[in-house]
């Protein structure tokens, strides 16, 4: 059964299947194929799947995101990140990364800010002469960082998986976070000097100008340093605190900006349907996908053979992000957080290796996937709003992929970086 599922996945990812289709179908599979095995349980597993609260957070979030977007209050970060490195060799690209800095304190998902930026930043890069693949590829792979900097949805699912304090988890992932933005925006300025992009702006921004954008857009940047706060001195919940930004959202859009009306909220509303439909959609199929998997003890079977090859817990780290990283390609971020969570954890615990340190460091190896082909959701939304052929993004996004992975090694090494300040917030 476990092989019909696996050909029957291959499949239909070679056809060109949406992904969530994918994994249900295959799933199915698995049940009309194994012997004494009760269709109801697939069912089951599909609607057991989105009942949780920790997964209240998440649509929370995808609706304050999309209420950023159409209040202003993306528009002045992005005239905020504009002022602070458009003047640099491949202006837009460093713009790029440093908005997926501050959209991390707001979206909280990869694909959200992919989607947001592609349709924000995407035709500006076109027009100032980037190639296709190399916009896609920049606006994909920083997005990224929105993995690590707080609120991170991906955080909260790992938090509620494992049981470890997605307080510590928000608060590890910042130095990370902003370690990921100068590497990636060290990449940028090589590959677009190479390829002759120019600046965004002629000149370096004035102080006064920077103060300007920084007092439009200062309500924003304060939004993720309320959110950490509140959830480290107990004020709210994960899950609340996505409340708490869609009411923060809302207000600031029509009493501060005074740019939301009506018909805006409606689409926005609208939007946050369409968004939450897929992921709820993706973690449903998964639901079944994942029951599979475990009914044939495949994790069991998957740690035996880890802990069979070595003992040494930075080897086995090592082998274990090479393994997330194979599965982020064939899987969606939060479906492998899901699966494998349970799976890695308890290993790496047994190892000595911190559960919050190895939570940023698999967060960013499973947001990469989505990033990467066959299946990156992240790539695909990007590819298809700027029309990009998936061959040319490959190509163009090797370097930031490769100086990802530089980033993963130097975490992986020097734990103390994602723990220094989770251990200074919350005592060791």
């Amino acid at each position: 059964a476990m092989l019909a599922m696996g050909i029957v996945f291959t499949l239909l990812l070679l056809a060109g299947m949406p992904i969530a289709f994918t994994i249900g179908i295959s799933g199915i599979v698995f049940f009309v194929v194994e012997p004494f095995m009760p269709f109801e349980v697939a069912v089951q597993k599909m609607i057991s799947s989105t009942q949780s609260f920790p997964l209240l957070a998440v649509p929370f979030f995808v609706m304050a995101g999309n209420l950023m977007n159409a209040t202003g209050i993306t528009t002045r970060l992005i005239r905020f990140a504009h002022v602070l490195t458009g003047h640099m060799v491949g202006g837009l690209a460093q713009v790029s990364v440093v908005l997926s800095t501050l959209m991390g304190g707001i979206s909280g998902s990869a694909v959200a800010d992919a989607a947001m930026e592609s349709r924000l930043l995407g035709p500006s890069m076109l027009k100032a002469g980037y190639s296709k693949g190399y916009a896609a590829a920049v606006i994909a792979l920083t997005s990224l960082i929105t993995a690590t900097i707080p609120p991170s949805i991906g955080f909260i699912l790992y938090g509620f998986v494992g049981e470890v304090s997605i307080g510590r988890l928000f608060i590890a992932g910042i130095i990370p976070g902003l370690l990921m933005m100068l590497i990636l925006m060290v990449t940028s300025y090589f590959t677009a000097k190479r390829r002759g992009y120019g600046s965004a702006r002629p000149t370096r921004a004035t102080g006064a100008e920077v103060w300007t954008e920084l007092k439009s857009s200062y309500l924003a940047l304060l939004f993720p340093l309320i959110l950490i706060v509140g959830i480290r001195f107990g004020l709210f919940t994960p899950s609340e605190a996505g409340a708490f930004a869609v009411v923060y959202a809302f207000v600031i859009g029509k009493y501060v900006y005074k740019e939301l009306t009506w018909a805006t909220l409606r689409d926005v509303l609208n939007q946050t349907v369409i968004d939450n439909g897929v992921i709820m959609f993706i973690i449903t199929c998964s639901g079944i996908f994942g029951y599979a998997i475990v009914y044939n003890r495949l994790p069991q079977a998957l740690a035996m053979l880890l802990t069979g090859i070595t003992q040494n817990p930075s080897l086995l780290l090592l082998m274990i992000l090479s393994f997330l990283f194979v599965a982020g390609m064939f899987m969606e971020a939060t479906v492998n957080t899901l699966l494998l969570t349970p799976i890695f954890l308890p290993i790496m615990r047994s190892a000595g290796v911190d559960p919050v340190h190895f939570g940023v460091l698999m967060m960013t190896m499973v947001t990469m996937g989505g990033m990467t082909p066959p299946v990156g959701v992240a790539m695909y939304t990007t590819c298809s709003l700027l029309d990009c052929p998936t061959g040319e993004y490959v190509r163009d996004s090797i370097p930031f992929v490769v100086a990802i992975l530089i980033e993963v090694a130097i975490l992986a090494f020097f734990p103390s970086i994602s723990l220094f300040l989770p251990n200074l917030v919350y005592g060791g």
